[in-house]
């Protein structure tokens, strides 16, 4: 049993203001086995004003000095990286295996390359007669998400600390514990007191009260297009930029050329990955009427083997979410060849992997995010027709595309509206820019050009 009961505000743990917890259940068992501060408006100012009087300080350090300090943050979190993996088992439920590759390793690796940009970023350059200068935004509100609770974490407040902002973080209320632990490890770095501070607390309160805030020039949101509405609504009251990473239904198209069995295996794995909990799944499986019913049987055998491999839904809210998708898709005429809305097991937030076949794209199933282990297969007729049904969602967040020939497979990913398409299963790009089209997000995340979204620009004319 974890408790914390203070915040992480100009570089000390304060006691809230409140009395109000929030307790941490392990979605696997649905015990407790931990507790925060539920946050108020008090400590969400507290932390503002502790950010806002570290800026100028920070904003003037010099990049290898920020450097310095992301590189030390990133070696802090290699030296928790088994205590990373297993909290996150505990409050996500997801395999101590995807923990530690994923949820632990790739947060350590974004770390490391935002010490790099730091110290690499061309913060100043020239234009003809103009020098052009990018300077820090200021104060970034982040709110992240439980489905990655460290990854989103990172890839927020390491571009923002490399940009020379100052952060107040708000998690998940689902997966706190993950982020006490990244406070600790900002601490440990010697990051400057102010710049990084910490509230806990329940969305509506502590996350609202953060977007809101006067004091806030940036609003860095993951999450559900829903509440990125409302975050856009406040923001755009204040001017106030923001940066939205949203929902997503993505498209996996299967070329006649494609090499069937891989690009359905892999297809699956990638939906079935964190219980489905991932806003860039392939949940929408495209593939060609004359291979549509091979297809179909080998995911049904392929989504067979995660029974007993994947973890529950985050908790019991999710995992009705998500049945009663499931219960839609039969009853819109979907055919059911794996999975179900029944829960496999008698404790935990568990959901079957499901396989619908005969959906058709005006379907529920295949037209709103389920964020669960659920893929639907489509079948079309030419790639023309492949191409209406992948862009026909209101979302644009990823995909991907199969072939034979790569060149057939790019030409295809260039005419898809969406953010970030892999082609004949590319391996996922820390480097590369993440972020969607349409009602999918603004803005960018990872790499460079997350950098670039903590930085406002000013030029001066010679």
């Amino acid at each position: 049993m974890k408790a914390h009961d203070g915040m992480y505000i100009d570089g000390e743990w304060r006691p809230a203001t409140g009395p109000d917890t929030i307790d941490v259940v392990n979605p696997a068992d649905e015990q407790v086995i931990g507790r925060v501060a539920a946050g108020t408006a008090a400590d969400v100012d507290s932390a503002v004003r502790a950010a806002r009087a570290a800026l100028p300080t920070w904003a003037a350090t010099p990049p290898a000095e920020r450097a310095a300090r992301l590189t030390a943050l990133r070696d802090a979190l290699e030296a928790r990286k088994d205590e990373i993996a297993e909290t996150v088992t505990a409050e996500l439920g997801s395999p101590l295996k995807l923990s530690q590759n994923v949820h632990a390793g790739l947060p350590i690796a974004v770390a490391g390359v935002y010490a790099e940009l730091a110290a690499t970023y061309a913060f100043e350059e020239k234009a003809g007669n103009s020098t052009v200068h990018h300077e820090p935004i200021g104060v970034v509100g982040a709110i992240t998400p439980w489905n990655y609770p460290l990854h989103q974490i990172v890839a927020k407040v390491a571009p923002a600390l490399a940009a020379g902002c100052t952060v107040v973080l708000k998690p998940a209320e689902d997966t706190p514990l993950v982020a006490q632990l990244f406070a600790e490890a900002v601490h440990e770095a010697g990051v400057p007191a102010g710049v990084f501070n910490l509230v806990t607390g329940l969305g509506p309160v502590a996350g609202q009260a953060l977007a809101e805030h006067p004091g806030v020039d940036l609003v860095s949101f993951t999450g559900s297009t829903a509440v990125g509405r409302q975050i856009a609504s406040v923001a755009g009251a204040a001017i106030k930029k923001v940066a939205l990473e949203l929902g997503g239904k993505s498209a996996n198209v299967i070329l006649p050329s494609a090499d069937l069995a891989k690009a359905v295996n892999v297809g699956v794995a990638n939906v079935m990955s964190n219980s489905g909990q991932t806003c860039s799944a392939w949940t929408r499986m495209l593939v060609h009427r004359d291979q549509y019913d091979e297809a179909v049987e080998l995911a049904t055998a392929a989504a067979a083997k995660y029974g007993e491999r994947i973890g529950p839904v985050v908790n019991a809210k999710q995992q009705e979410r998500v049945r009663g998708y499931i219960e839609k898709g039969v009853a819109e005429g979907a055919r059911l060849v794996a999975g179900g809305p029944e829960s496999p097991r008698e404790q935990g937030y568990f959901v079957s992997p499901t396989v619908f076949a005969d959906v058709t794209p005006q379907m529920t199933i295949a037209q709103e995010e389920i964020f669960g282990p659920v893929l639907s297969v489509l079948r079309y007729e030419d790639e023309e027709d492949a191409l209406r049904i992948a862009n026909g969602t209101v979302y644009g967040l990823a995909g991907a595309v199969w072939a034979g020939d790569e060149a057939e497979a790019v030409a295809f990913a260039r005419r898809m509206d969406t953010g970030q398409v892999d082609i004949n299963g590319g391996r996922f790009n820390p480097l590369a820019p993440f972020g969607g089209y349409k009602q999918s997000g603004v803005g960018r995340e990872l790499g460079s050009y997350g950098l670039a979204e903590y930085l406002q620009t000013k030029s001066l004319q010679f």
